[in-house]
């Protein structure tokens, strides 16, 4: 079968013919020169991979750094720069380079797409840049990272101030521009070895197929490659070997517990839930805690020994029988009969701030029972990327396992039942309840602190806020049911406004990333950085494409590093919150104030 010669490749064989011979060649000798499909001509320009304009000097050797192109290095540049910009958190340098590598990386793909669009647009070929136009960029180059360096240490230095953190390390500050630079190369270099795969791709697939189909199809199954390889096989096997790494972990005794030899608590005597299956975290939770004798001596009243019941991974197999077995103990223990009964959704690795349920047990003086259980091996940050799906089935059971109990006694003899999780053991807890009125009408309060951002009823109830209140403190149909709260100590708005019956209250710090950060930063200003900023973070932080989402990115794994009050760290506001939900009386102001102290981390 003929195939008609691309019109480049005709072109340069007629003029060639017309110089060696006068007449025209045969069949036989056109369709012998006339080139195969599958061997495209090297002069054949390719859209996808534009060709730069000459070859770099000593293109015949190995190149063991790649070449960089002058739109792509003023892109890298541009990004490098703003990448020093106030974040949430205060960070070191080590952290600070890996974020400028990042955002670098991703300018310099930025400027080599725009100068390739242009480009197009402009319908020219790429051009030899000057020695002169690579001179302005170093020197701009110095002059702009020097500032951009100078300003980002000014600004940290400002953060740490307002989160009263007084820890700089000067080594990992010097360190930061090698970091950045070394990133920067190990992503560039990754990018280059994507391209060569695809380009040898699209010439076996050339055999085949067209040329333009061959570069659509190798770019699909290069990206479906690298998204399979670092989904599946990188991201399965370091989440596999965390889990395997953490529930070893899981085995051992925090230091300073020790079995309880209360029948009160879950793996004490009588326990349906063996010491041995609770895990790390359901040893530290059911083995400490205050005594009756602790909580009389804060309320001066006759105090009343708590309740606690949990159950961990190895106590059953699947959450169901799990949070069965955690109701059953709870039962046991006369869990049921107290005044107050809280169900506590936990963090990955099964982990209860202690600071939550020690306020509420001591502020219901004692009367009080908390359950709760472990759905995980991994730690909060890992969990609330990999582990959703098991923290919303385990707030559901654990839930619908107490209120089948609890909506089975009479009336008058119901304790008063309560909610509350921090960080994904929110997101578990919301999972139990369709809305603003399911949470009214099955529980008589609910607390929770740092919720993610994709907690399903915190975003309703923050996007439909009323008009004219920040996301950073939302008003939700004038507060009747449900309020939101960045500063505890300071009330729960509006003030004005009646706040009757079951109460459910959100603590949100401005400056914790757990609750800000969401897949949208990447390329949409959310209202809470444009809006008035929070009373910890910088008034300087703007909202940028790509650079703002990797410095809230970075700043999730030490939410916890900061003191309390700030970031994901809720200690003291659990006080205040308790109060405002539970509602107790006999305490004052100054009652409060010494229940912070307990409860607040001694340093």
């Amino acid at each position: 079968m003929n195939h008609d010669p691309p019109a480049g490749a005709g072109a340069a064989e007629g003029s060639s013919r017309d110089a060696r011979e006068p007449s025209p060649p045969s069949r036989t000798e056109a369709s012998r020169t006339e080139p195969s499909p599958a061997e495209p001509s090297p002069a054949e320009p390719s859209p996808a991979e534009p060709s730069p304009a000459e070859p770099s000097p000593g293109s015949g050797k190995r190149r063991w750094l790649p070449h960089l192109t002058l739109p792509g290095c003023w892109g890298a540049l541009v990004l490098a720069c703003l990448s020093f910009t106030p974040s949430l958190l205060p960070r070191g340098g080590i952290l600070q380079g890996l974020i400028c590598g990042i955002t670098a990386a991703i300018g310099y793909g930025l400027g080599v797409l725009a100068a390739y669009v242009w480009r197009a647009f402009a319908d020219r070929d790429a051009r030899v840049p000057s020695r002169r136009s690579w001179l302005v960029l170093l020197g701009c180059g110095l002059v702009l990272f020097g500032l951009s360096f100078g300003l980002g240490q000014y600004w940290q230095h400002e953060i740490r101030g307002l989160m009263e953190v007084t820890d700089y390390n000067v080594l990992t500050t010097v360190a930061c521009p090698f970091v950045a630079v070394l990133v920067f190369w190990l992503l560039l270099l990754a990018g280059r070895g994507l391209r060569r795969l695809y380009r040898w791709a699209a010439r076996l697939l050339r055999r085949w197929i067209g040329p333009r189909a061959a570069r659509v199809v190798g770019w699909l199954l290069v990206a479906g490659l690298a998204w399979s390889a670092f989904s599946g096989l990188l991201l399965g096997g370091l989440v596999n070997a965390a889990n395997e790494a953490f529930s070893v972990r899981d085995t051992q005794t925090p230091e300073g517990v020790h079995q309880p030899t209360s029948s009160l608590r879950s793996g004490g005597p009588g326990s349906v839930v063996p010491w041995d299956s609770l895990g790390r975290q359901g040893r530290a939770f059911t083995g400490s805690g205050p005594t009756a004798a602790d909580i009389g001596a804060f309320t001066h009243r006759t105090a009343q020994e708590p309740v606690r019941a949990y159950a961990g991974l190895s106590t059953s197999d699947d959450a169901e029988s799990r949070a069965e077995r955690a109701v059953a103990d709870l039962e046991r223990a006369g869990g049921f009969t107290r005044e107050n009964l809280l169900v506590m959704t936990t963090t990955g690795s099964g982990w209860v701030d202690p600071a939550a349920v020690d306020s509420f047990e001591y502020l219901g003086n004692g009367d009080a029972a908390t359950v709760a259980m472990q759905y995980s091996y991994l730690p909060s940050w890992m969990s609330y990327l990999v582990d959703q799906s098991k923290a919303r089935e385990a707030g559901r059971e654990l839930f619908d396992a107490v209120y089948d109990v609890w909506s089975k006694l009479p009336q008058d003899q119901r304790p008063r039942l309560f909610v509350a999780g921090e960080s994904l053991g929110s997101f578990g807890g919301e999972t139990a309840f369709s809305g603003e009125y399911d949470l009214r009408n099955r529980t008589a309060g609910t607390l929770f602190a740092g919720p993610p951002n994709f907690n399903t009823l915190f975003r309703e109830f923050s996007d439909h806020r009323d008009s004219g209140s920040p996301e950073i403190e939302p008003v939700y149909k004038d507060g009747r049911t449900v309020r939101f709260t960045d500063d505890a100590p300071a009330g729960m708005p509006p003030a004005e406004r009646p706040w009757d019956g079951t109460r459910v209250l959100y603590l949100m710090h401005p400056s914790d990333p757990i609750v800000w950060w969401s897949p949208k930063l990447a390329l949409s200003e959310p209202d809470w950085i444009g809006q008035a900023p929070g009373r910890d973070v910088l008034g300087a932080m703007v909202w940028m494409p790509f650079v703002t989402f990797w410095q809230v990115t970075a700043d999730l794994p030490f939410a916890t590093g900061v003191p309390d009050g700030h970031g994901h760290t809720y200690k003291a506001a659990y006080v205040d919150g308790w109060n405002a939900v539970m509602r107790p009386t006999g305490f004052t102001a100054q009652d409060l104030d010494r229940l912070r102290d307990i409860v607040r981390p001694q340093d």
